[in-house]
C-alpha cells in the first residue's frame, strides 16, 4: 500500500510540476516525480514478492523480500534528502550558493531549477535571474520548522518497515524450521 501511495505522489508531481523539479540538467528525466514513480513501482513489486512468499511459504521469496525491503529502507533517506533539497519550494541554488554550479559545468551557468522564473535554458542567463539562497541552509531551516511532522512521518515509515522486516524474517525462520522437521 505504501508503494501505491508513493507511486500516486510521483504521478501527481509529474502531472503538476512537469520537468520543473528536474534534479540534473544533464539528465532531464531525473526528476523528483520520476524518482517517486520508480520507487513506488519498485516498492509495489517488493510487496508482491512478500505476499507471494508468505502465501506460498517460500524461503527464497521471503528472503528476497527481506533483503529488498532492507535495501529500500536504506535508500529512502537518500531519496528523501534529494527530493527535499531540489524541490522548487525551497527556492535555493547550490549547497553554499549558486557559484557551486560553476565548477560542475566549468562555466558561468546553473541548472534551470535555480531560475527565479523557470524557462528552458534560463540557467545560462545572468546571476540576477537565479535564486541566491544556499540550499543547505534553506533545507536546514525548513526541517527545523517542520521537525515534528518530519519526525512523525519518518518514525511511522521506519516502524512499518521494521515490522515488515521482522515479520519476514520470523516467517522465513518458521519455514526453515518446518523444512528441517519434515526432512
Amino acid at each position: 500500500m505504501g508503494g501505491c501511495g508513493v507511486l500516486g505522489v510521483g504521478i501527481w508531481l509529474a502531472a503538476t510540476q512537469g520537468s520543473f523539479a528536474t534534479l540534473s540538467s544533464s539528465f532531464p528525466s531525473l526528476s523528483a516525480a520520476n524518482l517517486l514513480i520508480i520507487t513506488g513501482a519498485f516498492v509495489m513489486a517488493i510487496g508482491f514478492v512478500g505476499c507471494l512468499g508468505a502465501i506460498k511459504e517460500n524461503k527464497c521469496l521471503l528472503l528476497a523480500f527481506f533483503l529488498l525491503l532492507l535495501l529500500v529502507f536504506l535508500l529512502e533517506a537518500t531519496i528523501a534528502i534529494l527530493f527535499f533539497a531540489y524541490t522548487d519550494k525551497f527556492r535555493c541554488c547550490g549547497v553554499s550558493n549558486y557559484t557551486d554550479w560553476f565548477e560542475v559545468y566549468n562555466a558561468t551557468r546553473v541548472p534551470d531549477s535555480c531560475c527565479l522564473e523557470f524557462s528552458e535554458s534560463c540557467g545560462l542567463h545572468a546571476p540576477g535571474t537565479w535564486w541566491k539562497a544556499p540550499c543547505y541552509e534553506t533545507v536546514k531551516v525548513w526541517l527545523q520548522e517542520n521537525l515534528l511532522a518530519v519526525g512523525i512521518f519518518g518514525l511511522c515509515t521506519a516502524l512499518v518497515q521494521i515490522l515488515g522486516l521482522t515479520f519476514a524474517m520470523t516467517m522465513y525462520c518458521q519455514v526453515v524450521k518446518a523444512d528441517t522437521y519434515c526432512a
